[in-house]
């Protein structure tokens, strides 16, 4: 007993889920917990408890005692009110509001059986439902609801009892002291104390002791631990700086006193309270009273209406299967197909997962009936015949072989996972209708946390460490790229890790930096602290919840108010993450907005406007031979999953001929598959480079179709039934065993597989072959019902793109309209097309990119979407078309001032639309209509409020026209030269439309260049290459040594890339760094970020061999002026000489663009016509 009585259990511990305050590890803190023979834990995140499941499933792991809590947030009296804050630092609770008082307490709970743990679940989500003002707020009211087994503390220095105290007032502090114990009962308040050697509770301690003893109240001995060890102090400290964006050498910010907030040891803690051991033994006492036992695994689901006639949900399942099945094969089922369906059947009502599968069923019938489009499947439920029977999928799994036993295997009970596609701006419509039918406290997104990486936490120690940018750049640099598909850890990166073992050889030069620069080493130490960390919480991008009984009876909820809109429209989120909504039974499902679904709705919308016809995209047929030649191009930009460089080129390679081609490739295109060259392999076995090999001739008839390669996992699972006799659903159990790695596993099915095998008759020693073959291709084998699926909408976009051009393109372009860098990869496209996309026109764009079809030939213009000009929001723009499609296109600048709606005459949205070209088609000339549009909207705005008020001018007497045009406001006939002309079009349309500063310079780019923007991913690391395109978004900066750097997109015809010159190379260049200026790179390629970049080496302005450099060709009349035959020549002239450079007349003091039907090529032939025609003075 002596032993017991000497030990102690933490109650007041933050993890990592104090967002950006806590830095202990959950696996560290339990350890340090276990190696102290501490036999309990407890876990206080503040004001939340998102890491109560991982913290309890790891403390169960490891033989603790989970005991569960919260640091909650408290309002001084009540939650609805809002102090003002005040002046001063902010502290850690806050800081001051105006009356002296804080923002919010701190005040911690912990939950003593499984009521308490149900309240503090209700407790942490009214916080935030009700009470979020800075932070989420509970009050007295909400704690007197729910009470009942829970513990609650007097709190740090951060509460209220000891806020009190601390402003000397003793009197307040008992008040508050007992108004809690009233709440909770006598055995469930503790006077907590605490001792960090701060002066502040040195000196309240004993007010606290006589408080405690005047209400008969026990003390509690903590520890506030917000990390794990105590040299962890510096991290903690580097985190706060992340938080608050300051220093660690900052003197007036957020700081903990010393570096005693660790979990100490429980002889530690017994030292320090000494003389008050009965607080240290208080806590072992919560620690035996504290039962929280959680359930796991068990499945929740709601309960689905059934119509009258059905006595429950199996039935009801049965009869919608079998009436789709005969919609989908016929009345007459074939055998195979009805004994498919009646297994199926079974084995999801066996396993209780009707109701699962009526609930996807009526979500899917929602989206179809109210025209929202659905992907045809994706994952593993594109195998279930009941599925498609349903039309929850689209795909046929008895044609494809596709498996019911991948999707959910009777072997292993575990929720059906069916993920569902969406068009993307319907989804929150989705959300809604499942809260309508299943209730609004039945439903709620899922909260996901971002986690410091190495990269970004090498940047932020050397940012709060006050080091240069340079220093974490090179630094963050030195880390390996991702190594298939994963990133490796610092403390990979510099000891030997047997799961990282590529990174640590891709190290070596971070690892050579840190030994030779202390600097480095003290920003890779403080790094190694802060990676892993938690940064912020978010909504996961598809995951919702939806149970049986209201969110709150199983877990946390909140709300968090996004910035400029009322709480009330933030979405409800859960406190838990998605595994631990899984482990807990719950409903979880995967509602994905899918882009490209958006895509195929609004091309079928497009064809229908402007030919009339109704396509079914789901119905057409997957033969299209035009579809599979544009494929076998590679010209699949813009196509679903088909577009990147490198899969370009594979399907060149390949040559699809049919839709089994497309799903390979959707299954191939993958890091396991393309290092075992699985890729290359089946492209030269199906085109005939290689003979198609099996690892058995028994192996051609389940292997043909895919050159006797394993690109499936379901290929596995075939092969494990046929020769070694195992059921699908073990076959299944063996794929995932075979995919996890697991040694003890993978020996115990080898020698099952390889029996299998010699009782059907095969040979041991191929038994053992046959799997050591399977398992390798296990590891590569990818889902084929996902591949499938994918392939499907890759097929569609792929037919719609090939078919129907100009609508897909237009609606491609619309759905990339906020992109930065989408857009300008679309139009090149376009231009690849011979599509040509011309500017929002006022009289003939629409809300959206609009195909304008010509009837003779079918081709003509995509114009560029109105509500995609910068500043011009779908508000204007809908009232703008309202005007137009009730009286007509607008004549002139005057008349459309005069029509449209006067909330449009706004001058930011004008100005948008002039730089854009919207009005060129009125024959107004940007330039000019730039300089007087603000005097002529004041103008007619002025006049219309006077007509408005009764007050007649001479503009509204018809008769007196002539009188009208006089008083009108003269627009010049000037137009800019063509590079600032093309950078305005550029600052509001986000990219060049009417002509690109790089038009004419194609056969110099082609010639000179060996990289494009597109071409980045494919180049390996460090190769020197020469890149063109035009200067923008250029940011320069001074480093602290004084030296000036700058970054800058370049952008060339086929999209963007990032280029960054170092301060040496700019004290060389920097001159020729000019924004919007057409340029030759010499740069390197930097793959060591997520995206590739050009480190420039060099930089020259790109010139073409000749004077067809120039932009704009500038002619001046002779003084003695000229005749009409002089204008008819030139025009002939300039007409023969047609090209992309402007050309204007110089009248005296009179500079007149002379339009795009007069652009040239300005070789020196044309300029000696012209000089012979004007004189040699005539060009400069």
């Amino acid at each position: 007993m002596k032993g017991v009585a000497k030990s102690f259990t933490h109650l007041h511990v933050h993890t990592e889920y104090s967002m950006l305050d806590g830095a202990s590890r959950l696996e560290e803190l339990v350890d340090a917990a276990v190696q102290d023979n501490q036999k309990a834990l407890g876990i206080t995140d503040h004001g939340n408890m998102y890491g109560v499941l991982p913290f309890y499933r790891t403390c169960i792991d490891k033989g603790v005692k989970p005991i569960i809590g919260t640091e909650a947030y408290m309002a001084y009296e009540s939650r609805h009110e809002r102090p003002r804050r005040g002046r001063g630092g902010v502290d850690d609770s806050g800081g001051n509001t105006d009356e002296g008082r804080k923002l919010y307490y701190h005040l911690t709970l912990l939950a003593e059986n499984n009521t308490g743990y149900k309240n503090l679940i209700q407790l942490a989500s009214r916080a935030f439902m009700e009470g979020y003002y800075y932070k989420p707020r509970i009050d007295w009211e909400v704690l007197n609801d729910h009470n009942e087994g829970v513990i609650a503390t007097t709190g740090c220095l951060g509460g209220q009892v000891l806020q009190a105290l601390l402003r000397d007032d003793e009197e307040e502090a008992y008040e508050r002291a007992g108004r809690l114990q009233e709440i909770f009962g006598r055995d469930n308040m503790f006077v907590e104390l605490q001792d960090h050697g701060i002066p502040e509770q040195k000196r309240t301690n004993p007010a606290l002791i006589r408080i405690a003893e005047k209400l008969g109240a026990p003390l509690l001995a903590t520890n506030d631990c917000h990390y794990t060890h105590q040299h962890d102090h510096i991290a903690h400290d580097a985190l706060l700086c992340v938080q608050t964006g300051s220093l660690i050498s900052d003197t007036d910010r957020l700081k903990f006193h010393g570096d005693h907030h660790y979990l100490k040891s429980a002889a530690e803690m017994r030292h320090v309270f000494g003389s008050v051991e009965v607080a240290c033994d208080n806590t072992l006492w919560i620690a035996e009273r504290a039962n929280v036992e959680i359930e796991f695994g068990n499945p929740l689901l709601p309960d689905f209406p059934l119509p009258e006639g059905f006595s429950d949900e199996d039935e009801y399942l049965k009869y919608l299967t079998l009436k789709g099945a005969k919609d989908r094969w016929g009345d007459n089922l074939p055998a195979e197909i009805s004994d498919r369906l009646t297994y199926e059947l079974r084995v999801i009502s066996d396993m209780g997962f009707s109701a699962y599968f009526l609930i996807t069923w009526d979500l899917i019938r929602y989206a179809r009936e109210n025209n929202i489009r659905v992907g045809p499947g994706r994952g593993s439920a594109a195998g279930c015949a009941v599925a498609y029977s349903l039309f929850i999928t689209d795909l046929d799994p008895i044609k494809y072989d596709l498996l019911f036993e991948r999707f959910l295997n009777p072997s292993r009970i575990s929720m059906p996972d069916i993920d569902m596609d969406f068009d993307s701006r319907y989804r929150d419509q989705m959300i809604s209708y499942v809260a309508q039918q299943y209730g609004r406290d039945h439903v709620a997104q899922i909260i996901t946390f971002s986690q410091i990486k190495a990269r970004a936490a090498v940047r932020d120690a050397a940012r709060v460490l006050d080091k240069p940018y340079a220093l974490g750049d090179r630094i963050a640099k030195a880390i390996p790229p991702n190594v298939m598909g994963r990133d490796t850890p610092l403390h990979a990166c510099l000891q030997k890790d047997e799961n990282y073992l590529d990174g640590f050889k891709s190290a070596a030069e971070l690892r050579d930096m840190v030994n030779a620069d202390p600097d480095v080493k003290q920003v890779v130490d403080v790094a190694l602290g802060l990676e892993g960390l938690r940064r912020q919480d978010s909504v996961h991008a598809a995951g919702v919840v939806i149970t049986k009984e209201p969110l709150t009876e199983y877990l946390p909820i909140q709300r968090k108010p996004e910035k400029g809109k009322d709480i009330e429209e933030a979405p409800v989120v859960t406190q838990y993450e998605m595994q631990a909504v899984e482990d807990l039974g719950l409903l979880k499902m995967d509602f994905l907005g899918l882009r490209n679904l958006d895509v195929i709705s609004d091309t079928l919308e497009l064809i229908k406007s402007t030919t009339g016809e109704e396509l079914d995209i789901d119905g057409v047929q997957l033969d299209d031979e035009k579809t599979y030649k544009m494929l076998s191009a590679g010209n699949s930009v813009g196509v679903f999953q088909l577009e990147s460089p490198p899969m370009r080129a594979l399907m060149r390679s390949l040559a699809p001929s049919n839709f089994e081609d497309v799903a390979a490739l959707v299954a191939l295109y993958r890091p396991g598959p393309m290092a075992a060259n699985m890729h290359n392999d089946y492209a030269d076995r199906k085109n005939g480079r290689l003979p198609i090999q099996y690892f058995h001739p028994d192996a051609e008839d389940l292997l043909s179709d895919t050159y006797g390669l394993m690109i499936y996992q379901e290929s596995v699972m075939r092969v494990a039934q046929k020769f070694a006799g195992y059921s699908l659903a073990d076959a299944d159990s063996l794929r995932k065993a075979m995919g996890k790695k697991i040694r003890e596993a993978m020996e115990k099915e080898r020698e099952r597989f390889v029996s299998g095998m010699v009782e059907n008759g095969y040979d041991r020693n191929l038994g053992t072959e046959v799997f050591a073959t399977i398992s390798q291709f296990a590891d590569y084998a990818f889902n084929k019902s996902h591949s499938y699926g994918y392939g499907l909408i890759a097929y569609q976009t792929a037919f719609l793109k090939v078919n129907y051009p100009m609508q897909y393109m237009s609606a491609l372009l619309t759905s990339v309209k906020k992109d930065k860098d989408k857009p300008a990869v679309y139009l090149n496209e376009c231009r690849m097309m011979g599509i040509d996309v011309v500017v929002p026109d006022v009289n003939r764009a629409e809300m959206n990119y609009f195909p304008e079809l010509r009837s003779e030939d079918g081709k003509g213009n995509i114009v560029f979407g109105l509500s995609a000009v910068r500043n011009v929001g779908e508000g204007l723009v809908k009232l703008l078309l309202e005007e137009r499609n009730a009286n007509g296109p607008f004549e002139s600048f005057y008349d459309f001032c005069e029509r449209v709606d006067m909330q449009v005459l706004n001058k930011r949205a004008l100005e948008a639309l002039i730089k854009g070209g919207a009005f060129d088609g009125l024959g107004h000339t940007r330039q000019g209509l730039l300089g007087v549009y603000e005097r002529i909207v004041e103008q007619v705005v002025g006049r219309r409020r006077e007509r408005d008020m009764g007050v007649l001018t001479l503009f509204d007497a018809p008769e007196e026209s002539e009188v009208v045009f006089n008083e009108k406001i003269e627009i010049p006939e000037i137009e800019f030269e063509k590079s600032q002309r093309l950078a305005y079009e550029k600052e509001m349309l986000g990219r060049y439309i009417s002509d690109h500063p790089l038009g004419g310079y194609e056969q110099v780019l082609r010639r000179k260049c060996n990289f494009t923007s597109s071409s980045g991913e494919s180049i390996e690391e460090g190769k020197v290459v020469v890149a063109g395109g035009v200067i923008t978004d250029l940011q320069k900066k001074w480093t602290r040594r004084g030296d000036l750097m700058a970054s800058f997109t370049l952008e060339d015809l086929e999209g963007t890339v990032e280029v960054i010159v170092f301060t040496k190379v700019m004290a060389e260049i920097g001159h020729k760094v000019i924004e919007d200026q057409p340029v030759l790179i010499t740069g390197r390629i930097d793959k060591r970020d997520d995206s590739a970049k050009l480190i420039c080496l060099d930089i020259s302005q790109l010139e073409t061999d000749s004077n067809s450099a120039l932009t704009s060709l500038e002619i001046r009349v002779p003084s003695t002026g000229i005749t009409g035959n002089h204008l008819d020549h030139l025009s002939e002239i300039l007409k023969d000489h047609d090209g992309d450079c402007d050309v204007y007349l110089h009248l005296g003091e009179k500079k007149i663009w002379l339009g795009p039907e007069f652009r040239v090529e300005p070789h020196s032939g044309l300029l000696g016509e012209i000089r012979v025609l004007l004189g040699a003075d005539s060009i400069q």
